[in-house]
């Protein structure tokens, strides 16, 4: 890399853990992205990707949720797939000291591009590997963990509180991607973890499939 023998680095993940020598025999996977920076905290000067690895077959991810839906024993299934989505924001925002804050705002501008339904919360935010987590077909946010760069927020079913408020209220239990997919035929979910400077970018699409 051409780095000087005097000159200081270190080499993290995407969610700014340093690799020590430690820790190093944890990184076990192959095509993890790694970043190499003078400091753990250094400012990245230009977006950067990585490689999300998972198969869902296309019906199982674009159509699930169709069928799911539909076979809601004639009940209007939208605002249970409006359920889902607010479902995530509200698990976001759970454990928030001050205000929350969860916005939705359907979108019919065409000079903005094409219609859509944004879901917006003041929540802890994601990381890059929750982000992962949360791409990965039928993988509950009651049993992410395990692997070095795995989930740990750690998310508890709070203490009895109203259905709305408790990050309990999906109906039927098929998730966001599959509402995503029942509303329309992309999602983009971008968010910054509360301790981190970082911005973190998904986006599933039924024309990339």
């Amino acid at each position: 890399f051409g780095i000087p023998s005097d000159e200081t680095f270190v080499i993290t993940t995407t969610n700014r853990k340093e690799i020590t020598e430690e820790n190093f025999s944890e990184l076990v996977h192959d095509g993890v992205t790694l970043y190499l920076l003078q400091s753990v905290d250094q400012m990245l000067l230009l977006a950067t990707k990585e490689r999300i690895d998972f198969l869902p077959h296309y019906d199982t991810l674009v159509k699930s949720g169709m069928y799911e839906y539909y076979a809601s024993e004639g009940q209007n299934p939208l605002p249970f797939a409006l359920a889902e989505l607010i479902d995530n924001s509200l698990s976001a925002t759970c454990q928030n000291t001050g205000i929350r804050s969860i916005q939705i705002k359907l979108l019919f501008d065409d000079s903005q591009g094409k219609p859509a339904v944004a879901v917006i919360d003041n929540g802890s935010g994601m990381t890059s590997k929750q982000l992962n987590n949360w791409a990965v077909y039928r993988l509950s946010k009651f049993t992410r963990q395990g692997d070095f760069e795995s989930d740990h927020s750690g998310y508890v079913r709070p203490l009895p509180v109203p259905r709305s408020l408790n990050s309990d209220i999906s109906y039927f239990g098929v998730g966001g991607k599959q509402a995503v997919f029942f509303v329309g035929q992309s999602a983009r979910m971008i968010s910054k973890p509360a301790a981190s400077q970082d911005v973190h970018e998904l986006v599933l699409s039924k024309e990339d499939f």
